[in-house]
């Protein structure tokens, strides 16, 4: 049995920064559960740009309020609490934090740990 807390990982390797998300892992491929389990906080104010190609992911958003913008598709959908987005074609994507997001995502194949996007916005796949 993994049980964690997000105090007990805040400011450990299991906590990663970057200029306009903060991501608390709690499960990594390491913990051997097929997934990697994320606590996300995007910052208000900001646009991220991502394309996941190396992994699926799906997004639930418990706190605040934005918009993402399917670049793939020329969609744009509101996010606020109770709402799940599945990027399940890898697609190429904008999330807008028009308040403090929080969000739970869900990534398979499961992220290693220190990974964060690179100039185009995908994680890479490590081993």
């Amino acid at each position: 049995m993994i049980v964690r807390t997000l105090d007990g990982i805040s400011q450990t390797e299991r906590e990663t920064n970057a200029e306009t998300w903060t991501s608390r892992r709690l499960l990594l491929k390491g913990d051997g559960m097929g997934f990697s389990l994320h606590d996300t906080i995007l910052y208000a104010g900001t646009t991220t740009e991502m394309e996941y190609q190396n992994h699926l992911e799906a997004v639930y958003c418990i706190e605040g309020k934005g918009r993402l913008k399917d670049l793939v598709n020329d969609r744009e959908y509101s996010i606020e609490p109770g709402t799940m987005y599945a990027l399940s074609e890898n697609e190429r994507h904008i999330l807008i934090a028009d308040e403090q997001l929080r969000m739970v995502c869900v990534f398979n194949p499961p992220i290693v740990g220190p990974e964060t996007h690179d100039e185009n916005g995908v994680y890479p796949l490590m081993e």
